[in-house]
């Protein structure tokens, strides 16, 4: 009596560890129903289902069917260790779910599946402020592209790694020096607006056509109209992120006392995305603290699709809630560096697939007691639920009403197997097919276009052609795009070795962002000597190659460069902060 309550409790951590482990249901829903005994700790345990007529589990929809909405949510290379990270993948991979990568880069050597089929890859490749490892093979890697506005454990933060986290090889996939911290900016520097977050989706649907976009935000008062704002800006997927979570790159300050429950961000969302007509372009996906089935089938009914479970994979792969995530200290090899402790690591991809089929099972017989046949049909149905009395006058005070209104009907569904929300063609779709004997045949060749700022992120599709058909192995210049006039934002974004841009005339913001390699030159008129030639955020998060204006550039020049090499006749305030590598001569 008197102690402390937590969500995860001793028990309830060896349950779920003992049930993976030995691939038992049974000892799982021990593990569930220990879950439902604990105290209430979240919104959803003051929630439960109403009465309705069930049916037979056998006509809900499959284990395989349920898996696939499952992700793991960013838990970046250097809060976790390799070998856990790379088992989230595989295992994940095995079921046709996805793993975030979190905002740490990614081996290239994970490209390839290993010899046995299993694929280490992540399929969801997060962008975040710090664009730690982020080029245009990486951006190519993968099904979908997260870009992290903000982050549950810690609402208006960027991820924090300790310098003792950052071994050589953490280095070496972000780009920067062993042994330094690496602390991300609180916001992206090429997002102060929500017409700047279009404009990244944009560019990201260029340097990878295939790939869904995913813009994850934290729940917070208000979230609905930025929902609605991100819908508008062509977003495929908007994560709500809960409080609950916080791996190892989260002060303990902030996983103690920040954020909120994604409860109230979730319904929220999905309440004014179905008002204003737009719930049907997007999916909604949340996480935070999810840790059964019937926590899935609350979270579908208060309006989600997809559901990230983070915590509990890593309990599965041998986490006990020691909490020294951020320390490197973990004794059992989950979050940490050191290499005797992560020789202590004993997760295997069967244990996390277990997790995944386990909750996907509960899930079933959930949907099954309420008369559902797919979580499909479950999605925005507030109707079935209703909220209870857990014995606490202090929270029975709340009102949960609000969470509980049900506005639209049918319109989540929509969205269910929509296509990529599309986005206009840049000038690219003409220069790919001007550029056929290159992507063909290897050619060398130049090409000569008039460009108006109408015209955005040149060069960047052409990019994404360049890594996945020759990888970084031509030589610099082999592809020379000659351009006349004032080029968008944008230019060369993701730029990729062996594309050189002249451009004479003048280009809008974000030139050269994530330069992978590319060459470019910017050359403004006689008349216009020593005027400003390149806007804000140039090079920002450039890894490699090479810039070159004859005049000034913005604002916030070459922030986060880790790699290219740039000259440049003057710049604006905040130039150059947070280099981790290049060099720069103004």
């Amino acid at each position: 009596a008197g102690e402390e309550t937590h969500a995860w409790d001793a028990e309830m951590i060896h349950r779920l560890q003992d049930a993976t482990t030995r691939g038992d249901y049974k000892r799982f829903k021990a593990y569930s129903r220990r879950a439902r005994e604990l105290p209430a700790t979240a919104l959803r345990d003051l929630l439960d289902f109403r009465e309705a007529l069930p049916i037979p589990v056998e006509e809900v929809e499959s284990v395989n069917e349920i898996r696939k909405r499952f992700v793991t949510p960013g838990m970046s290379l250097g809060a976790l260790s390799p070998e856990a990270h790379e088992t989230l993948n595989i295992a994940m991979n095995r079921i046709g779910a996805r793993s975030v990568s979190g905002e740490g880069g990614e081996d290239p050597e994970r490209y390839h599946p290993r010899p046995n089929g299993d694929n280490p890859n992540s399929a969801v490749k997060q962008i975040a402020s710090g664009r730690f490892g982020v080029t245009a093979e990486y951006l190519n890697q993968c099904r979908e592209i997260e870009i992290k506005v903000a982050q549950g454990a810690k609402p208006g933060e960027g991820g924090q790694l300790p310098g003792f986290k950052v071994t050589e090889f953490i280095a070496r996939m972000r780009h920067s020096t062993p042994g330094v911290g690496l602390i991300s900016p609180p916001p992206h520097h090429d997002i102060y607006s929500i017409e700047d977050l279009a404009q990244l989706i944009y560019d990201l649907k260029q340097i990878n056509p295939v790939a869904r976009v995913t813009v994850k935000l934290v729940a917070q008062s208000g979230i609905g109209a930025v929902a609605a704002g991100v819908a508008k800006a062509k977003a495929d997927i908007i994560l709500v992120a809960g409080h609950n979570g916080g791996t190892g790159a989260s002060a303990m300050g902030s996983i103690k006392h920040a954020g909120m429950p994604w409860e109230l961000g979730l319904s929220e969302a999905h309440q004014v995305l179905s008002l204003n007509g737009l719930r049907g372009h997007v999916k909604l996906r949340t996480d935070g603290g999810i840790k059964t089935g019937r926590d899935v089938v609350v979270a579908a009914m208060l309006g989600a699709e997809e559901y990230g479970i983070g915590t509990a994979s890593l309990i599965a792969v041998g986490c006990l809630m020691v909490r020294q995530c951020h320390s490197n200290t973990c004794p059992v090899g989950v979050c940490v560096q050191d290499p005797r402790l992560r020789a202590m690591f004993t997760g295997t991809a069967d244990k996390v697939v277990n997790l995944f089929s386990f909750i996907a099972e509960e899930t079933r017989e959930v949907l099954a007691s309420l008369g559902l046949r797919s979580l499909d049909e479950a999605v925005g149905r507030t109707d079935l639920l209703k909220q209870i009395s857990r014995g606490s006058e202090h929270l029975d005070d709340l009102d949960l009403n609000p969470l509980l209104v049900r506005v639209g009907e049918g319109d989540a569904r929509q969205a269910a197997d929509a296509p990529r929300n599309p986005v206009p063609d840049a000038l690219d779709a003409r220069i790919v097919l001007d550029a056929e004997p290159f992507l063909e045949r290897r050619e060398k060749m130049q090409l000569t276009y008039s460009v108006a700022n109408t015209q955005r992120t040149i060069g960047t599709r052409l990019s994404s052609h360049i890594v996945r058909k020759y990888g970084s192995d031509l030589p610099d210049g082999h592809l020379t795009l000659n351009l006349r006039g004032a080029a968008g934002q944008s230019l060369a974004a993701w730029g990729m070795k062996g594309l050189r841009i002249i451009l004479d005339g003048e280009a809008n913001d974000y030139v050269g962002k994530g330069l992978s390699g590319a060459e470019i030159i910017v050359r403004p008129p006689s008349w216009a000597a020593g005027a400003a030639v390149i806007g804000n955020t140039c090079l920002y998060g450039a890894t490699s190659g090479k810039l070159f204006a004859a005049g000034a550039a913005g604002e916030r020049f070459a922030v986060r460069n880790s790699g290219a090499t740039a000259v440049v006749e003057g710049v604006g305030a905040h130039g150059c902060e947070y280099m981790t590598g290049g060099a720069v001569v103004v």
